[in-house]
């Protein structure tokens, strides 16, 4: 068991990137990158015709099943992103956590509901999520729409005209409401207490947890601090509930350097570099103590170069010697991916170490599009096209595979035909890596190859803790 170290020394090497190249990629041509990645894709005609009927099976076998999962996939299916009551439902959640008065509020609440036909989906759904989000929202449009011709009224019609009396305060109050049913289906738990109880069950049928202490960036040092004690507090709860499963069977916790310190940026990089090393170390040295995983989430692409560096100092510090729980994520949008793989690989063989990684599409494409633009760069560090995303996600899958000796590989998709080509690309060996998943999604697919016994998958589930309130910048970046 690794013991722990006082501190990191203020390191200020930067060898976390390590010598290799990282940047040619950053502004590549797409199409260029893309025929790159293409090439590392090690399926045959044959393994393709498979993989197709694989992919096949299982989302027919969702589509057969979606009575008795139902969830947020029902419920976008009645509220997508391109219909009206969708993208009001949107606009409206993320915006009434970021409006301070109550009245800019309720004017906002007018805009954005007062036109939207939530009845038109009530019933439609056979989901009791859908249905119960539906009444919640119609109500709310109901009580602000604008009610003239008495004889055109239906039933629910006059019984909105009734309530409409009270004004937006209460609509303000429903729409609250119809969040807290929303984050009762995409949050874990209030707490990390809580969390861990209701992940009992699903633990028994092979899923595992990484649970995600919800909020974003600190914007103070006091922030910072808070969410430090978050993290350092939920570490302690779930090494106890881990009862020495082992860093991979036990839960984990996965934590955001933007969380740690208030300017993580590139231009104040001798200050938080060095800071943030210290905190993630001692984070660090808590999961080692426990056995536990910890997984640095992914961030924009303009933080991975200091990202790579604090990664670097932690990963190499003498005090983890002989834990294999230290991991990150990975964003397959991003046109240098593949660089970060053979990086990570380095300094694993570097250290002897053994590192969990995550493989993720990305969940910032709109502001990296924009950052780029607005900055006037010669090109974007991501994708632009959906496709050519896929087709990074299993290169760089493919890499990870095939490095099973330095990498314990996490593939996070929700997406049937991924999951049917990594089992694929892993060949005749099935073991040394898992899927993932985010909690709330993707119950249908992971159903099917989840378990325990031969010819089934670990899965760990990406759990977010927190309230409501804190749910929606998570949730709005995973659905845009």
């Amino acid at each position: 068991m690794p013991q722990a170290a006082t501190s990191l020394p203020p390191s200020s090497r930067r060898a976390g990137a390590s010598a290799l190249p990282l940047n040619d990629a950053y502004h590549l041509d797409e199409n260029k990158s893309v025929a790159e990645h293409l090439a590392l894709i090690p399926l045959d005609d044959a393994a393709t015709l498979r993989v197709k009927g694989r992919a096949r099976q299982l989302i027919q076998t969702v589509r057969d099943n979606r009575r008795r999962f139902g969830g947020i996939d029902r419920f976008l299916n009645e509220f997508g992103l391109t219909t009206r009551e969708g993208i009001a439902l949107m606009c409206l959640a993320e915006a009434l956590l970021r409006i301070p008065d109550s009245d800019t509020a309720d004017k906002m609440i007018r805009d954005k509901i007062g036109g939207a036909e939530w009845d038109k989906h009530i019933g439609k759904a056979d989901s009791l999520f859908v249905n119960a989000s539906t009444w919640a929202l119609m109500l709310t449009g109901k009580v602000i729409a604008d009610v003239e011709e008495e004889k055109a009224l239906s039933v629910s019609a006059i019984a909105g005209k009734i309530v409409s009396r009270v004004g937006e305060p209460v609509v303000r109050q429903a729409m609250l409401h119809a969040m807290k049913i929303m984050g009762q289906q995409f949050v874990m738990g209030r707490s990390i207490g809580e969390a861990l109880l209701r992940a009992e069950d699903a633990e028994k049928n092979g899923s595992r947890h990484s649970y995600d202490m919800l909020g974003e960036g600190a914007r103070t040092m006091a922030d910072a601090q808070r969410y430090f004690d978050a993290y350092d507090s939920a570490i302690h709860a779930i090494g106890k509930a881990a009862m020495g499963r082992g860093c991979i069977e036990a839960p984990g916790i996965s934590v955001k350097l933007s969380a740690l310190h208030p300017r993580y940026e590139y231009a104040k990089r001798a200050t938080c570099v060095p800071d943030l090393s210290e905190k993630l170390l001692k984070l660090a040295q808590k999961c080692a103590q426990y056995n536990i995983g910890l997984t640095v989430d992914a961030e924009e692409a303009h933080r991975l170069e200091i990202s790579l560096e604090i990664i670097g100092n932690v990963f190499r510090d003498p005090s983890l010697k002989g834990w294999d729980g230290f991991g990150l994520a990975i964003q397959s949008y991003q046109k240098r991916c593949t660089r970060v793989i053979d990086i990570l690989a380095n300094m694993c063989e570097e250290t002897g170490q053994r590192m969990m990684v995550r493989l993720v599409k990305g969940a910032y494409w709109d502001s990296e599009v924009k950052y780029a633009q607005v900055n006037g760069l010669p090109g974007y560090p991501v994708f632009t096209r959906k496709n050519a995303t896929d087709v990074s996600y299993l290169a760089n899958a493919a890499k990870m595979l095939a490095r099973r000796d330095v990498f314990y590989p996490m593939f996070a998709t929700h997406n049937a035909y991924t999951v049917a080509a990594i089992m694929e690309m892993a060949g005749a060996d099935q073991t040394g890596f898992e899927f993932q998943r985010l909690h709330g999604m993707g119950e249908p697919l992971y159903h099917q190859i989840v378990g325990r016994g031969e010819g089934k998958y670990p899965c760990r589930i990406y759990a977010p803790v927190g309230s409501h309130q804190d749910l929606l910048p998570y949730l709005v970046r995973r659905l845009l």
